[in-house]
């Protein structure tokens, strides 16, 4: 049963002793630091995918992730018996069972495993510093009933964080009397430093071969892997004690003693400075608006550019990087909903100075490599959070310096031509892409095969575009008459066109897409909630309602907008199994949380933000802020969820647009 301890910290608790295993290995947890670096596993200290480890770092921050210390086997040795207390997985067997001595799981600015045996009541507790990559595994002896010899065998991988370890690498350590040095050949200019006083360290290397991840097994991926280890550390325990087993990734060339003189309170505060940082804006925010501020924040990182870093959003755990979509849609909810201007305008500043031929990055590369531009609506979203900016700072002074410029170019270019065929049509409205290309966030393809061929003109790529052309003209009223004039014409335009294009009486409902040849896809799909939620609608309001009413009938499910109504033949209920059955149904049927942001505030708005339906719009909230506390990855909220009920959680097990629009439709709905 999972339960909380006080406001303040807001702990999350899992007992251990009255569930199945396999329930267990299904609950995650994630610590995340300002780089991208993360730490994260299960409940059980049992690793089940190959993103699971103690330490992933980045040499790039955030890009070109190591997963460098993947686990340890621990065991309390007494009158000739083991006590283990480690838990990993084979083919066909869990082996050591670790979790029979395992009481509870407790995470709150770290990760704890309560442990009662026989000789010894411990805490074995993980927290990871907040702007390096760090770790402290703190092994506290609280009650020593007898003496007893304890060990800690540390398990390498340092690999790419995607890829999986092998036998025949080429690993190595070297033991300078203090530190342990660690060193995979393929991996250039990197090591993992483990430091554990007062343990002493016994030298005796070894391949560990064939761990199990069951979760890639599932998702049809390659599911084994071998670690190394390079010897182990012990010490007689004989009383209470604490001992840290400290473990960085550092540059090569670093020098000796880098992890010399590392604290464990100075690294808890730290920690808890981080945490504080992350409130500063809000106030005394209620326990539901504290837990989503403090999901948020492990989004919120630095990335390293050129000289320096700016601050950026990782899209979510464990794959995704910095993506312009995600996060100029979680933008608000993660910056401005909590105060934390400076951030949104660095994230707001770095795109800005990576606009090329008026369009921002569709996302960064995972390994330092050029940006990727590949979408239709990231840029179009830049300028929808750009204008939330201002609105909430009111800082025109920079936005006119920096952030204007660059939604001159991006509405310029939208309108007269980029990559991609983007362009606006003769009647106003935007098209882009063809046969080959998916540009709109419903982009999964596998095979040569497209699941949503969504070219032509897309439903939300043209609410998008109308909503910023009002902005644009609403801007310009008090400081440049001409210009309001101008973008006012085109938005009356891209209305007009826009109620003539998607509105279709027939079905009561907005087309999905226009496709070349002006056929209409009739599909319903979330993407029209987006013609109501957005600050400036091209509907009437009857329209309006009736755009609201099919998708609480025919999509809303408890945990955000189902991708594809079920009647649908091509509908997917389930998104599991291997990567080309997965990519079907991730918008055929598929449950995104995010998308209840903008489906709560299209209910507002057509309720005109009354009590009542402020009430109503908070339960629709009750099962996704249920999910941080009962299933998936703890204190946080996953991507998407199965269609079909009870709904599982699938896909990246923290998101940061999922939690960001959770947190602003709380907000939203506050009396």
């Amino acid at each position: 049963m999972l339960t909380r301890k006080g406001v303040d910290s807001a702990p999350l608790s899992v007992s251990v002793q009255d569930k199945s295993i396999d329930a267990l290995l299904e609950r995650e947890w994630l610590l995340s630091n300002t780089r991208g670096g993360f730490a994260s596993g299960t409940v059980l200290g049992c690793n089940t995918r190959r993103y699971h480890s103690l330490l992933t770092g980045t040499l790039q921050p955030p890009a070109n992730r190591i997963a460098a210390l993947s686990n340890c086997l621990e065991i309390m040795t007494c009158r000739g018996q083991d006590i283990d207390l480690s838990c990993f997985e084979f083919d066909r067997t869990i082996h050591p069972k670790g979790f029979e001595h395992l009481l509870e799981f407790r995470k709150d600015s770290g990760v704890h495993f309560e442990y009662s045996t026989d000789i010894a009541n411990l805490t074995k507790s993980l927290y990871l510093l907040p702007d390096s990559d760090i770790i402290a595994l703190v092994y506290d002896f609280t009650e020593v009933f007898e003496p007893f010899d304890f060990s800690v065998r540390p398990f390498a991988a340092i690999r790419d964080f995607h890829a999986l370890q092998s036998s025949s690498n080429p690993l190595h350590a070297v033991w300078n009397g203090r530190e342990l040095h660690l060193v995979n050949d393929h991996i250039a200019d990197t090591q993992l430093i483990l430091r554990c006083d007062p343990m002493e360290w016994n030298q005796n290397p070894q391949w560990w071969n064939r761990f199990f991840y069951r979760v890639e097994k599932a998702r049809g991926q390659d599911c084994f892997e071998d670690l190394w280890s390079a010897g182990l550390y012990k010490r007689r325990i004989e009383g209470p004690e604490q001992i840290v087993l400290w473990a960085g990734l550092f540059d090569l060339h670093e020098p000796l003693g880098a992890l010399e003189d590392m604290d464990l309170q100075s690294a808890i505060d730290a920690i808890a400075l981080r945490e504080k940082d992350a409130l500063r804006g809000v106030g005394n925010p209620d326990p539901v608006s504290r837990n989503l501020l403090m999901a948020a924040d492990q989004f919120i990182i630095e990335r390293s550019i050129e000289d320096h870093t700016a601050p950026s959003v990782l899209a979510g755990f464990p794959w995704f990087l910095d993506w312009g979509r995600d996060t100029f849609i979680a933008l608000e909810g993660l910056c401005l909903c909590s105060g934390r201007y400076e951030e949104a305008w660095g994230i707001l500043k770095t795109f800005a100075g990576a606009v090329s031929e008026g369009m921002i990055p569709n996302r960064f590369d995972d390994y330092g490599s050029a940006p990727h531009y590949n979408s239709i609506d990231a840029s179009l979203w830049f300028v929808h959070a750009a204008f939330r900016y201002l609105a909430a700072t009111d800082n025109r002074s920079d936005f006119n310096k920096v952030l204007l410029p660059a939604i001159t170019r991006i509405m310029d270019a939208y309108r007269n031509g980029t990559r991609f065929g983007i362009h606006a049509d003769s009647d106003g409205l935007i098209t882009g892409g063809d046969v080959h290309t998916q540009l709109t966030w419903m982009d999964a393809k596998f095979g040569g095969i497209a699941f949503t061929p969504r070219y032509g003109k897309a439903v939300e790529i043209n609410a998008l575009w109308y909503s910023n052309l009002c902005c644009l003209s609403n801007f310009y009223k008090h400081e440049n008459s001409e210009q309001a004039e101008y973008f006012s014409q085109l938005a009356d335009q891209v209305r007009y066109s826009f109620r003539q294009n998607f509105w279709n009486e027939h079905i009561g409902f907005l087309n999905d897409c226009i496709l070349p040849g002006e056929k209409a896809d009739t599909t319903l799909r979330p993407n029209q909630v987006f013609a109501v939620s957005l600050p400036y609608s091209p509907l009437t309001s009857d329209q309006q309602k009736k755009v609201m009413g099919v998708l609480e009938r025919e999509l809303f499910t408890p945990y955000g907008l189902r991708t594809l109504n079920i009647a649908d033949p091509r509908y997917k209920g389930r998104c599991t199994g291997p990567q080309g059955q997965r990519d079907a149904a991730y918008h055929q049927g598929s449950v995104w949380a995010f998308l209840i942001g903008p489906f709560v505030e299209g209910y507002l708005r057509v309720h005109n933000f009354d009590p009542t339906a402020k009430r109503r719009a908070r339960s629709f909230l009750s099962k996704l802020i249920e999910h941080m506390d009962r299933d998936g990855c703890i204190g946080t909220i996953s991507e998407i969820f199965d269609g079909d009920p009870p709904h599982q959680p699938q896909g990246a097990y923290a998101q940061a647009w999922s939690v960001a629009e959770v947190l602003r439709s709380w907000l939203l709905c506050k009396e």
